[in-house]
């Protein structure tokens, strides 16, 4: 296909998602059926066009001057790839398979800077409704911070210090994938590869370094977010929503494999990939407690967890750099809905954490309404619990990592947050509690 054709063909994917109201991997994967003609790397520079495309939907649209496909591909080639007129024109020229010649009005439209008086919401490319929530957290920054939010982000690869040093684990990936990867200050286990759009992300899935367990794929925010909770050798933990197990891993190789982790999740085909990860890592101090109909299979831990980690159930917010049409689809109901499930699993978990014990909670969002006011609600119905300052978790992980956060994380009083702006992370809030001895 020709890339004007790729163009044509990013329209109607947008107009496909817009009419049907459907998420953006569906669309592309019927687009991709129903023309069969395109090649892989014609459908992998479709799908790139439409998630650009849905990352900067409003402001794209709102320089264009319409609502539709077109006029988002429009705004976005001028507003976000720096195109002129002329070079615009030479693209929509109507001429074979090639989206029609510009309008007087589209062209008049693009001469405007329509977005200098553009509200937040519509500069910062966020749905409306929530820009309260937001400007609640960011204030005069919001449209910063969202913008940082509406950007691609790298790749990022942990160090399983199980099986590997984190420069035998750089070299293997700098010979496995062609690029060497950076290797951000905040952590001495992370390898970044960054963006590079005409290669394409690499299959880090395939390679010697992953199939060994040398590396998993986990954002630096997440890895971070496991540290964050203190994990040591010896200790008793469980994982109260360990999904596939991402967090479950970094914990392990933070304790050496000493003391005894329990992962758990009230659904077991969440925790499905958990064993092969578990195998492939070298992990042997995890113990999965898969869910039964009837039954606690956690009984057992009541009162005995030094450190109990939720890794709450949430919006995901501060994923919306890696799926941008998710900022389109939520709803108001959604957050609440999500607040209702995080007051359940905070009131559920708390039962394990022992006297003197730690209970850490975290979500991938940036709303106080998931966040701080969580913890906030929390700590008014159970008084044995109190927060560690945010300042004091930073410090004990700069001692141990050796290693400074400075100005990346954002230090609230009930936790601290990490965002793409502040830390080059997806968003992530942390916050640790201990319960009174």
């Amino acid at each position: 296909m020709t890339p004007v054709a790729r163009i044509s063909a990013a329209i109607e994917v947008l107009d496909d998602i817009a009419n049907r109201r459907r998420p953006a991997a569906d669309a592309l994967k019927d687009w991709g059926l129903a023309h069969r003609f395109a090649g892989s790397k014609d459908r992998r520079a479709i799908g790139d066009l439409v998630f650009d495309a849905l990352r900067h939907k409003s402001s794209s649209a709102f320089a264009a001057n319409g609502e539709d496909g077109r006029a988002i591909m429009l705004g976005l080639f001028h507003q976000h790839r720096g195109l002129d007129i002329a070079a615009i024109e030479k693209l929509f020229s109507g001429e074979r398979f090639a989206p029609l010649p510009l309008s007087d009005e589209e062209r008049a439209a693009l001469a405007e800077d329509r977005l200098a008086e553009a509200p937040d919401f519509i500069r910062g490319d966020y749905p409306e409704w929530i820009a309260p929530n937001l400007a609640r957290i960011f204030g005069a920054e919001v449209v910063e911070e969202l913008q940082a939010l509406a950007e691609p982000a790298p790749l990022d690869l942990r160090v399983n210090t199980l099986k590997a040093e984190p420069d035998h684990a750089a070299k293997e990936v700098t010979a496995e994938v062609g690029r060497a990867p950076e290797r951000p200050a905040l952590s001495t286990l992370c390898l970044r590869l960054p963006l590079e759009p005409e290669r394409g992300e690499p299959h880090i899935a395939s390679t010697e370094s992953f199939l060994k367990g040398h590396v998993e794929i986990q954002d630096l925010g997440s890895q971070l977010a496991a540290e964050f909770a203190g994990a040591r050798p010896g200790m008793q933990v469980l994982d109260f929503c360990a999904g596939g197990g991402g967090k479950t891993l970094a914990l392990a190789a933070a304790m050496q494999n000493h003391g005894q982790i329990f992962a758990y999740d009230s659904d077991r085909r969440r925790l499905a990939p958990i064993h092969d990860r578990l195998t492939r890592s070298g992990v042997r101090n995890v113990q999965v407690r898969t869910p039964r109909p009837n039954g606690d299979v956690l009984d057992d831990l009541e009162g005995r967890m030094d450190l109990v980690l939720i890794d709450a159930p949430c919006t995901g917010t501060g994923t919306w750099r890696r799926n941008p049409d998710a900022k389109w689809r939520i709803r108001p109901g959604s957050l609440a809905e999500r607040n209702k499930d995080q007051a359940l699993v905070l009131d559920a978990a708390e039962r394990y954490v022992k006297k003197g014990g730690r209970l850490v909670y975290i979500t991938c969002s940036v709303l106080e309404e998931e966040n701080s006011d969580q913890i906030a609600a929390f700590l008014e119905t159970h008084p044995s619990f109190g927060v560690v300052p945010p300042a004091e978790v930073v410090h004990a992980f700069e001692n141990e990592a050796m290693t400074t956060i400075g100005g990346a994380a954002r230090l609230l009083a009930h936790g601290l947050l990490l965002t793409p702006r502040s830390s080059g992370t997806d968003g992530f809030f942390v916050s640790v509690l201990t319960r009174a001895g």
